[in-house]
């Protein structure tokens, strides 16, 4: 996207003065590239919307995701914990698991 023009530029923009004021044919070429621009502005504001939007939907299943393996690593972790101390109550005896 190509914009012509910055805020300074236009605040900054001198027309010519005829015998009835401005130049018409200058002011309405100018104006109709500020026009230009900002609709260039809005067609991207809405896309960068829809992108945004896009990136969003497609973030929160990874988020989930990740709280679900978090999950699954938790429900592991006890697996393993359970069954070291079953190997310990069956190596050490009763008497270890009372300590």
């Amino acid at each position: 996207m190509k914009i012509n023009f910055t805020s300074q530029e236009i605040l900054d923009k001198e027309f010519k003065t005829t015998i009835r004021g401005y130049n018409q044919d200058e002011v309405d070429e100018f104006l109709d590239l500020i026009i230009q621009d900002y609709e260039a502005l809005h067609k991207e504001i809405a896309q960068l919307r829809d992108e945004n939007k896009r990136l969003k939907s497609t973030t929160r299943p990874h988020a989930t995701s990740n709280s679900n393996q978090t999950q699954q690593r938790g429900q592991i972790n006890y697996d393993v914990l359970q069954r070291l101390s079953n190997l310990e109550k069956a190596v050490f005896g009763k008497r270890y698991s009372d300590q």
